[in-house]
Parts: C-alpha cells; structure tokens; sequence
C-alpha cells in the first residue's frame, strides 16, 4: 500500500510537471515563457467536502494553470457513513493544503464554458480528524448486520494523519466579465486505509445472543480495511477573481 501511494505521487508530479514545461501547444501557439509568470493571476474562495477556504492561481498559458490552496474547518453530515447497514454521522475536522495543476485542453475556445473546462492533477497534505457518531432513533441498531436493542451512543473517530496524497479531478471555471468567474470541481485523493477506533456506550441486548464488543470491532475493521475508505471524495465550488 505505501509503495502504491509512492507510485502514484511520483507520477502524478511528474505528470503535472512535464506538462507545465513541455505544453506543445504553448509553444506552437507562439507562447513563451516570461518572468512576470510566477506573480499570481488570481484568487479563488471555495467551500465543499474537504471544508472551506481558497486558493491561489497562477496561469502559465491559456492551457496551464496551477493552484495552491488550503481547505479547513468543521462541516459535519447526517448518516454519510455507512458499514454493512450501519450508518454513522460524522463531524470532519480538516487541515488540508493542496498543490495541483490545471489543463485546459479548450484554453483558447471562444466558448467560456469549454474554455473553463480542466483536468487537475497534484499533491496535498491532510491531516483530518473525522469524529463518528450513531444515536438510536427507535431503540434499536445494527452492529456488524446484527440488530441491537440498547440504551446508548456509538461513537469513535476515523484518522487521516499526516497523508501525503495524490490527486486527480476535473473541473469547469467558466468567466463572467474580466475579473469574476465561478468554479465547481470533483476528484479524489488517494489516502490509504484510515485508522479507525469505535467505542460503545451504554446498554446492549441481542434476542438472539452474541457479542457487541465482539460485533463493534469487527465493524472497526471493515472501515480500516475497505478499499472505498482508501480514497478521499471531493466536491467543492466557489467564486474565482482574476486581476
């Protein structure tokens, strides 16, 4: 798992890289280089899964760009996880700074919708604490597909720490005016398996018998392990200015 996750690093800043310097339609198209390329374009505000923040933007031709931004804060969902039929609320605590490059493969359309098509491609640090939370609406709950009656709360957390992380999305930022613009992106960074700790409270009774403690950590196991939780969704928009 680690040397998949240096794999895909390594090829997706190569990637990024290569084509920021070695764009032939940039140079076909008659455009160079200049210093004065290094000073921002833009800046971007944006708020999704990955919390809220900004970028910002810099654009190496019509058909490259780069971003540098930072996602945070606390934004918590109803039921958004889900094992073997138990769902979890869960409250997101993010610390995300995110390098990625932008291609435009229509940079020069006359249509601002296809103009403001891309693909993106970089690298970020996250370091995201997920708290889980499960209160009963009825008496009853599903631990590891065996029904509960109980008189509790199942909680625990779910770590992304420390995670340098590839990523890989598609977006679409078209421009209204000269300086103002939307965008809406989605993608995924590439995690690895999160480390997980579940933890009951309260009073459990199964009819039919069996083992909660042994039912909570088996469930523990299934998010650590599954694949889908190897695999960080993202979805955000937000209001780009350009000068």
């Amino acid at each position: 798992m680690k040397y998949l996750k240096t794999a895909l690093v390594a090829s997706v800043l190569t990637t990024a890289a290569g084509t920021t310097m070695a764009d032939g339609a940039v140079i076909k198209d008659g455009y160079v280089f200049e210093q004065n390329k290094l000073i921002p374009t833009g800046a971007r505000a944006e708020v999704g899964t990955t919390g809220y923040g900004g970028a910002i933007q810099w654009t190496a031709s019509p058909y490259v760009g780069l971003s540098l931004g930072y996602n945070g804060g606390n934004i918590s969902w109803r039921d958004d996880l889900s094992v073997n039929g138990t769902k979890y609320d869960v409250d997101m605590d993010n610390n995300n700074v995110y390098l990625n490059a932008e291609i435009h493969p229509w940079g020069t359309s006359d249509n601002r919708w296809a103009q403001g098509t891309y693909f993106a491609a970089g690298v970020a640090y996250l370091d995201n604490d997920y708290d889980l939370s499960q209160r009963s609406k009825d008496g009853n709950v599903k631990l590891n597909g065996t029904n509960y009656s109980y008189n509790g709360e199942l909680r625990g957390q779910m770590n992304y720490k420390n995670n340098i992380a590839p990523y890989v999305g598609v977006g679409i930022a078209p421009k209204f005016g000269k300086n103002w613009g939307v965008f809406g992106e989605i993608g995924a960074y590439y995690t690895g398996n999160p480390t997980v700790n579940l933890d009951a409270d309260g009073t459990f009774i199964n009819a039919k018998g069996g083992s909660a403690e042994a039912d909570l950590k088996a469930e523990q196991q299934k998010i650590a392990n599954d694949d889908k939780y190897a695999w960080l969704p993202v979805g955000k928009v937000g209001v780009n200015f350009y000068w």
